[in-house]
């Protein structure tokens, strides 16, 4: 799953990269603007789907091997849920941008 993730990240990055120096008269090509902007978008929140699910599945047996950690536990998820939820709006406004 990681070469996948590394590989389509790589992908999106390059169509990205050569997207942007296409001159105005050039006929638009399959890589520049919305195609592009919706292929990162849709790649950033399977990423960010799976990294959540990995994070609770992970906080729920680590409240279950020591429930008296459950608090220290569920802040520390909530703080990594918002930091992996923050890369999806990165994606987002990079997306914005590139429309």
């Amino acid at each position: 799953m990681k070469k996948f993730l590394t590989t389509a990240f790589l992908f999106t990055l390059a169509a990205v990269a050569f997207a942007q120096g296409a001159p105005v008269a050039a006929q638009k090509s399959l890589f520049e603007g919305q195609f592009v902007a919706h292929l990162s978008l849709a790649i950033a929140a399977a990423g960010c789907g799976l990294a959540q699910g990995k994070a609770v599945v992970a906080a729920c047996e680590g409240v279950a091997r020591n429930p008296q950690a459950a608090g220290n536990i569920r802040t520390t998820m909530i703080i990594g849920l918002a930091l992996i939820e923050a890369l999806v709006i990165y994606v987002l406004v990079a997306a914005f941008a590139i429309k």
